[in-house]
């Protein structure tokens, strides 16, 4: 399908934002809007999301890609993941406006855009939102780092020959093997605390929460359909299972009735190789993007 492209300047809280509208000639009633994740800005790493964009505006959805205040060539002080809900909210203003039809939008976010999207229904609830599509999200915590570190990586590390002839030659030092004793330590403490949680009743308000917590509380609550699409070799992808398997409310989270799970084989954090782009993007159109029909 045909589609053309235009750029568009919108107000967020006393700025100005720049965004990229894809819109195809017959638009469904479904749009996409697409959650950077930063620091980055609307093209993406070799222009991801340039591409994915125009894949889905020629399968007949509009799609706005845009900057968020601080970033790109938006106005504002820059501002991390947790702060964006405000642009999110105004970018789906501004695809509506420029896509008339569009009466619902999937966000599409790939790693802190896509801990941003949960994020965004967490404080809004907005009802316009009836799909994620979550690529990598960002769940970071100290603890989650190092248990990846110690599964993903030590592991493989100290069944080998080399690490132990660098170790013992001096060619390891010793900051670095401080570094896998902490690692060790963390995930071990990790552990316990996710164990401890079981007995421990939550008391925490839901602005007292962490942000993964906020992002679990979202998604269990999410009434919509969510594709979560997670990198083969991406250590922040590792991190975000380790995290989704181990903590009781991701648990729950991990068993939503309408979430769909894919494992991207060979893929990179960014999706860099050709044809794993291609199966991302054809994951999107055939399972994260609710049916829709045609304008009118």
């Amino acid at each position: 399908m045909k589609y053309a492209e235009e750029a568009v300047l919108f107000p967020c809280m006393g700025d100005t934002l720049l965004g990229i509208v894809a819109k195809p000639e017959v638009a469904t009633d479904t749009g996409v809007i697409v959650v950077v994740g930063g620091p980055q800005y609307r093209a993406g790493s070799h222009r991801q999301f340039v591409l994915l964009s125009r894949a889905l505006a020629a399968a007949g959805y509009a799609v706005l890609r845009f900057d968020y205040r601080g970033m790109g060539d938006s106005e504002g002080p820059q501002r991390d993941f947790q702060s964006v809900s405000p642009d999110i909210a105004a970018a789906i203003d501004t695809l509506q406006q420029c896509a008339p039809s569009v009466r619902r939008v999937a966000l599409w976010g790939l790693c802190d855009g896509a801990s941003a999207a949960l994020l965004y229904r967490f404080d809004t609830h907005d009802p316009r939102v009836s799909a994620l599509c979550l690529l990598n999200p960002w769940i970071r915590s100290e603890t989650s780092l190092a248990r990846t570190q110690v599964k993903h990586y030590y592991t493989q590390r100290i069944v080998e020959k080399e690490f132990w002839t660098k170790l013992l030659n001096g060619k390891i030092g010793l900051k670095a093997f401080k570094a896998l004793l902490r690692s060790v330590q963390l995930s071990v403490a990790g552990r316990w605390y996710l164990a401890s949680q079981a007995s421990a009743p939550d008391r925490a308000t839901p602005t007292q929460m962490p942000y993964q917590q906020r992002m679990a509380h979202a998604w269990c609550n999410f009434t919509g359909s969510i594709l979560l699409l997670l990198s083969g070799d991406d250590y922040t992808a590792k991190e975000f299972w380790e995290y989704a398997s181990n903590d009781l409310a991701w648990q729950k989270s991990m068993k939503h009735p309408r979430l769909t799970c894919r494992k991207l084989i060979g893929a990179d954090h960014t999706v860099s190789n050709a044809l794993c782009r291609a199966q991302a993007e054809d994951l999107t159109l055939r399972l994260g993007l609710p049916s829709s029909g045609p304008s009118h």
